[in-house]
């Protein structure tokens, strides 16, 4: 089993926060492959379903970003898994806009849910870095980061949200090369 968290801030008030576009990931990928209801499990909420042949969970924490790692701690601890079974999709202010980059381990680069996931289970997971953009002076990162997407944005976003969705199973499969690589194509489109 893989458990796949994103990260966001709960509440209809963050919901198109940049912040939020893990949340917004983890919700894509659920509903294109056709994962069960939403629960409440591990102070978040959680989807059981398979991509391909892999059983993956969802979970999205309740808990604010800056405690993620206790909903995380909790589902890994439940079954027994460590880190090697933990994806984190997060915004990464980082990369351009709507690009998509996966790595293994590393630091946390400022991020407070990364920070607390780090803190709770250690750094040793797979990040699915979801750029952003810097808004160019750190005085700005805050109210960039909290901010909605624009309207200008929306097809941007939909679009990527959708690849996301739509090469799932290359991650699922371990092979994150290919999904990056086909998530950028399907962004060129």
């Amino acid at each position: 089993m893989q458990i796949w968290v994103g990260l966001g801030n709960p509440g209809p008030r963050h919901a198109m926060h940049r912040h939020n576009v893990g949340f917004m990931a983890v919700d894509v990928i659920g509903e294109m492959h056709g994962f069960g209801p939403v629960q409440k499990k591990f102070q978040g909420w959680v989807q059981e379903g398979r991509i391909g042949s892999e059983k993956v969970l969802l979970l999205k924490p309740a808990t604010f970003m800056n405690e993620s790692g206790r909903s995380v701690g909790e589902a890994l601890r439940f079954y027994k898994l460590g880190t090697d079974a933990l994806t984190v999709f997060h915004d990464e202010l980082d990369l351009a806009p709507f690009k998509i980059k996966v790595k293994q381990g590393g630091g946390t680069a400022g991020h407070n849910g990364l920070k607390s996931i780090d803190r709770h289970c250690g750094p040793d997971f797979r990040r699915v870095r979801i750029g952003i953009g810097h808004p160019g002076h750190k005085e700005r990162v805050h109210g960039h980061v909290l901010g909605n997407y624009a309207k200008s944005e929306q097809d941007d976003l939909v679009q990527m949200l959708g690849a996301i969705g739509a090469e799932a199973e290359w991650l699922a499969q371990g092979d994150d090369p290919r999904f990056m690589s086909d998530v950028a194509l399907r962004m060129q489109d």
